[in-house]
C-alpha cells in the first residue's frame, strides 16, 4: 500500500508542476494579449485622430505681393495645429472642436465623474474598447488643457472653473 500513496504524491507532484507551468504560460499570454490590444488601440486613435484633423478645412493662404494668393511649396499641412486650446478665464468650450464639446457636455450632464468607456457611450461612440481608448485620449488631452479634471481611479470630471463653459447654451 505504501507504494500506491508513493505514486499518488508523485503523479500529485507532476499535476501541481504542470499547472503552475501553465499559470506561468497564461500570465505570459496575457502579457502578450495586453501588449497587441495597447497597439491595436494606440493605432485605431492614431488612425482616427489623422482622419479627423486632414477632413478638418484647410487656412486659407497668406496674400502675395500682387494681392493673390501666395504661392506654397507643397500641400498645406494640419501638423501644428492647437485643436484644443488651454482654458482660461473668458474661454467658451465653443472654442473646441465638436467632439471634444461633446465630451464636456457629457461631463456636466453626468454631474459626476465617469471612466472613458461611460463617455464613449453617453457620446453615442459605442462600447468598444478602441472607442473608449480615443475618447480617453480625448480625456487626457482635455484634463491636460485644463478642460476636465482627472480623478482617482481613470475617472475625468469637470474641474469647479469650467462648470459654466461647459454647456454654453445652458
Amino acid at each position: 500500500m505504501g507504494s500506491l500513496i508513493e505514486e499518488l504524491r508523485r503523479r500529485e507532484a507532476a499535476s501541481r508542476a504542470e499547472a503552475d507551468r501553465l499559470r506561468s504560460r497564461i500570465e505570459e499570454l496575457s502579457q502578450d494579449l495586453a501588449r497587441a490590444e495597447g497597439q491595436a488601440s494606440r493605432l485605431a486613435i492614431a488612425r482616427e485622430e489623422v482622419t479627423r484633423v486632414l477632413a478638418e478645412p484647410a487656412a486659407e493662404p497668406p496674400a502675395g505681393q500682387n494681392g493673390g494668393p501666395a504661392r506654397q511649396a507643397g500641400p498645406a499641412s494640419p501638423i501644428g495645429v492647437v485643436t484644443v486650446p488651454p482654458w482660461r478665464e473668458g474661454l467658451e468650450a465653443s472654442a473646441l472642436p465638436q467632439s471634444y464639446q461633446d465630451l464636456l457636455e457629457v461631463a456636466a450632464d453626468a454631474g459626476r465623474p465617469l471612466r472613458a468607456g461611460e463617455f464613449a457611450a453617453a457620446a453615442g461612440l459605442g462600447a468598444g474598447k478602441a472607442k473608449a481608448e480615443g475618447v480617453r485620449s480625448r480625456l487626457k488631452l482635455l484634463a491636460a488643457r485644463g478642460w476636465l479634471a482627472g480623478a482617482p481611479g481613470g475617472l475625468f470630471t469637470l474641474p469647479d472653473h469650467a462648470v459654466k463653459t461647459a454647456n454654453p447654451g445652458r
